[in-house]
């Protein structure tokens, strides 16, 4: 099958969209990965999530509109990275604009029907909903993936994903798909973005490859009162989003305002440092390898805290693993479109607190007769 992968995340870069070629292999799949780009939001579009987001409270019609002009944002992140590329099927991972988990209530927008009608193939979507309605939290998803693409029969791994939240899948060897653990961790690039934007009045969106983080120093009595949050301390299955880490999180710890922009940056890059490096510790898997993707993974500052705060582990990039550190999330969504497409179930109750096994996505179909017949033909080959 040629797929094509849509995913947008908590940070507000952009879409990504990753076009590869996804061949069954017994319980897992061969990934060959054609085209990858990302295609950044254009101001008013980023302006339009930000008020609908938390701490905004948004209105239905916002949402409504947001909701169809994000499904042209991604159908047009789709053509371009298709090009004219004979693809099977479209799996879109949306745009999260609310997420408690513990309410089992989550919410992704970006259209699929306007997707459909531009790219003319079926498009799965809503991956999160099936398994909140089966008690789940919705979140983590990626684990799942993460056990097919990266499990070992000799060393024990596990994949950190770096977004504007931070999670990680811990894989022991010899794994199957279903008995990984997963959660998020805490806060990944959001608060530092939301920093940088604040105190540079917008004129720099993120720390551009640490280079603030890496100019300042780290404020450790602010470090320690920050990584005292309650969220910290809760076990897994858990998983978090912008309504606790967005930039509310900056207003509860007014000591930031007090230091220098480096200082800050320094500062909040510990913090995801450091509750990753926690969350590693409190795994079943000491001196794992640990592969890393996501945008925190091109961010030099954040890899240094990290590997300073691990040096039993050998932590790499996931391009080791032949899968793109900017792309692996793209790439995951378009796995999961193939189990939507299969009819197998995807979510790892133990990771989200589901009551059982589901098959999650919805379909807006596109000829599914034919593109089904195709997918049986294949895994049955």
């Amino acid at each position: 099958m040629i797929a094509v992968g849509l995913m947008s995340g908590t940070s507000l870069d952009g879409i990504d969209a990753a076009i590869l070629r996804l061949v069954p292999r017994g319980r897992s799949y061969e990934v060959d990965l054609l085209d990858f780009q990302t295609s950044p939001f254009k101001e008013a579009e980023r302006n339009a999530l930000q008020a609908v987001l938390p701490p905004n409270a948004g209105s239905t019609r916002a949402v409504a509109e947001l909701h169809r002009a994000l499904g042209v944002a991604f159908a047009q992140a789709a053509l371009r990275v298709v090009g004219k590329a004979e693809v099977d099927f479209v799996a879109s991972h949306g745009q999260t604009i609310y997420h408690d988990g513990d309410a089992h209530t989550t919410l992704q927008i970006g259209d699929p029907f306007v997707i459909r009608e531009a790219v003319q193939r079926t498009v799965c979507y809503d991956f999160r909903s099936a398994d909140c309605a089966a008690g789940g939290q919705g979140a983590p998803l990626v684990p799942y993936v993460d056990a097919l693409l990266f499990a070992s029969d000799s060393e024990d791994r596990i994949a950190v994903n770096i977004g504007g939240i931070a999670n990680l899948t811990v894989i022991p060897r010899r794994c199957a798909p279903e008995d990984v653990a997963a959660f998020d961790c805490g806060p990944g690039n959001m608060l530092i973005d939301a920093f940088v934007q604040r105190r540079t009045e917008g004129r720099q969106a993120f720390d551009r490859d640490g280079r603030l983080a890496l100019a300042g120093a780290v404020d450790a009595p602010l470090l320690q009162t920050m990584m005292a949050d309650p969220y910290f301390a809760i076990p897994p299955p858990k998983s978090t989003g912008r309504e606790r880490f967005g930039a509310q999180f900056l207003d509860e710890h007014a000591e930031l305002a007090a230091l220098s922009l480096e200082d800050g940056a320094a500062t909040l890059t510990a913090l995801t440092a450091a509750s990753l490096a926690e969350a590693v510790n409190s795994s079943s898997a000491p001196r794992a390898r640990i592969f890393v993707s996501g945008g925190g993974a091109a961010n030099p500052s954040i890899l240094r805290e990290l590997r300073q705060r691990l040096p039993e582990h050998r932590i790499e990039l996931s391009d080791a693993m032949n899968v793109p550190a900017d792309s692996k999330e793209a790439v995951a969504f378009a796995v999961l479109g193939y189990e939507t497409l299969r009819g197998r179930a995807a979510n790892v109750p133990r990771t989200t607190g589901a009551a059982g096994s589901v098959v999650l996505g919805g379909i807006a179909p596109h000829d599914l007769a034919g593109l089904l017949d195709r997918v049986r033909l294949e895994c049955r080959a």
